[in-house]
C-alpha cells in the first residue's frame, strides 16, 4: 500500500482539510465529502486519508481489507442517514484506466441517477475495468487467513 500523501493529489488536500470542501465524516482512516459532480440524487466519495493511487494497488491483506470494509461502512451510514427515502444505493470503485483521479475513492451512490444517463458511467465492463461494486473488491482482496477480531 502507498503511504504518504502528495503534494499535487487534489484528494490529498482535501484529506488534510486544506481546500474549502465541507468533510461529511473524518477520522484517521477516511474522509467523506460530496462529489463535485453528483451522479445520483446524493453522490459522496470516501477516499483513505493516506495516498493509494488505485484498486490496483489493493492487496490480499487484512490491512486493505479492513480500510475498504471501513470506507464501505462509512459510505453506508452516510447515505442512510441523508438519503433514507432512496430505495437503492450503489457503493464502488472505478479501476483504470477508467478512473478520473489517481487517489482511491469509493463511489457511494443515492439512485436515481440524475440525469439517468449517467448510470453509463457505472457500469462494470467485465474484463476491460469500468466500475467495480464494493463488495466484490471486498471478495477480490480478501485476505487468505482469517482476519482475528
Amino acid at each position: 500500500m502507498a503511504g504518504g500523501a502528495s503534494s499535487s493529489c487534489i484528494f490529498c488536500q482535501i484529506a488534510r482539510n486544506s481546500t474549502a470542501n465541507t468533510l461529511l465524516h473524518s477520522d484517521d482512516k477516511v474522509v467523506a465529502f460530496q462529489d463535485i459532480k453528483p451522479s445520483a440524487l446524493r453522490h459522496y466519495l470516501v477516499i483513505p486519508v493516506s495516498h493509494i493511487p488505485t484498486v490496483k494497488d489493493l492487496q490480499n491483506r487484512n490491512e486493505d481489507y479492513t480500510l475498504v470494509s471501513h470506507m464501505l461502512n462509512v459510505g453506508q451510514t452516510l447515505l442512510r442517514r441523508d438519503a433514507p427515502q432512496s430505495i437503492q444505493y450503489r457503493f464502488g470503485f472505478h479501476q483504470p484506466p477508467l478512473n478520473s483521479v489517481d487517489h482511491l475513492h469509493l463511489h457511494c451512490l443515492a439512485l436515481p441517477f440524475m440525469p439517468r444517463w449517467k448510470q453509463v458511467k457505472y457500469l462494470s465492463l467485465g474484463p476491460l475495468g469500468g466500475f467495480i461494486e464494493a463488495e466484490k473488491l471486498l471478495e477480490k482482496i480478501k485476505p487468505f487467513s482469517p482476519i482475528s477480531p
